[in-house]
């Protein structure tokens, strides 16, 4: 599965923005779906992630209370990633990710399929 993400952007601390991951040639069906970020000089690290069937969710302690991962029914190609409150430390590029298994993981190993990445800079 190909995997396209995008909204990233330029926002002030405080702001909102929602990034869109998007499946080309097929729906998520079964995959459990990951938003991954990468800030400079740091490894890429989990941020959250969707089962498609049945929309369980699980989110890195950091972003808990402030980001939201959701799954678009009626495109069933679109899982979202709800980013409120942001800081400082919420600037990375941010990565989608899939996987075609019967539960989540944090571990980027773990995900065949990833998107091109797309940045998101907060600013003071």
């Amino acid at each position: 599965v190909q995997l396209q993400a995008s909204g990233g952007g330029l926002v002030q601390a405080g702001d909102s923005l929602r990034l869109s991951c998007a499946a080309s040639g097929r729906t998520f069906g079964s995959y459990f779906v990951a938003w991954f970020r990468q800030a400079p000089g740091t490894d890429r690290e989990f941020v959250a992630a969707i089962r498609w069937n049945g929309g369980i969710t699980s989110y890195a302690d950091s972003v808990k209370g402030r980001f939201a991962v959701a799954r678009d029914l009626d495109k069933k190609n679109i899982v979202y990633l709800q980013m409120n409150s942001l800081g400082l430390e919420d600037t990375a590029v941010y990565y989608c990710a899939a996987r075609d298994a019967p539960g989540a993981s944090t571990v980027e190993a773990e995900y065949p399929y990833w998107g091109q990445g797309t940045q998101v800079t907060v600013s003071s």
